[in-house]
């Protein structure tokens, strides 16, 4: 394994290239790293792409602490990614926390994105009630508490080597809890003020039973609505990380949306 890194202003960001194709820009969610996309990347590599799948800023091995950690600036170091990698133009996937740093860069980068999936995207963000505004809190400061709530997000499945996974991540974590409260920062604006303006082929995946959302179904749909030409897909038995409980089913859909975008 490679690992590559492109200098941004404040840091470097990490991330590891497989594959021969049409460009392929992963990037995970909150607390996580570029290993949440361990069983989906071989399947795009085997249908023929190049995946890059990137380490967010403050995660995993790119620099632990930046000034900022606005989606505006996680799409700007997705674009840096691909200008190190000549240019793309490459289809942008972004989980969760990501799914909002993908519209920035497609609407910044017209000319180096062909295409982006929103996974799990949250359009809106509930205010929790005091008590779970408390444990929210706490869980976005502790390790141990994110990795204990990061289980909760596989309702329906769960990879064969998801607690070896979770161990890793947690360790990975320590140090870096700014980065995981960063991510999810209230900001303005937000993503869904920008999404009108991009014009390339846009996919919402959701997960049928994912937690994170009273009903998945209708937030897949108001992601969609908010964007000129895209189309949303469920994800059956899946929680919040279709990837990682669901690749098979989540591959097909990318390669069958990978097919318009590469050749956009």
């Amino acid at each position: 394994m490679t690992i590559s890194q492109v200098e941004r202003d404040g840091g470097t960001i990490a991330y590891e290239v497989h594959g021969e194709g049409p460009l392929v820009v992963l990037a995970h969610g909150m607390g996580e790293n570029r290993a949440a996309f361990r069983h989906l990347v071989p399947r795009l590599v085997a249908a023929g792409y190049r995946v890059a799948s990137v380490d967010v800023r403050g995660h995993g091995d790119s620099s632990p602490h930046w000034p900022t950690y606005a989606p505006a600036e996680v799409g700007g170091d997705l674009l840096a990614v691909v200008r190190a990698l000549g240019g793309g133009p490459a289809t942008l996937v972004g989980s969760s926390s990501s799914g909002a740093a993908i519209v920035f860069a497609a609407a910044d980068g017209p000319e180096l994105v062909n295409g982006i999936v929103q996974v799990s995207p949250f359009v809106t963000q509930a205010k929790p009630n005091p008590v779970l505004a408390l444990l929210q809190a706490a869980v976005l400061r502790s390790p141990r508490l994110f990795g204990m709530f990061h289980k909760t997000l596989f309702p329906a499945a769960r990879p064969a080597d998801d607690a070896a996974y979770r161990k890793e991540m947690v360790a990975r974590l320590r140090g870096r809890m700014d980065a995981v409260r960063g991510v999810v920062a209230p900001v303005d604006p937000h993503w869904s003020t920008r999404a009108r303006e991009v014009r390339q082929p846009v996919l919402v995946l959701m997960g049928t039973k994912d937690p994170d959302f009273k009903d998945p179904g209708a937030e897949a749909r108001a992601a969609r609505r908010l964007f000129g030409t895209a189309e949303a897909r469920m994800v059956d038995d899946s929680g919040h990380y279709p990837h990682a409980d669901q690749p098979e089913a989540t591959a097909a859909d990318l390669v069958e949306f990978l097919a318009v975008t590469a050749r956009a």
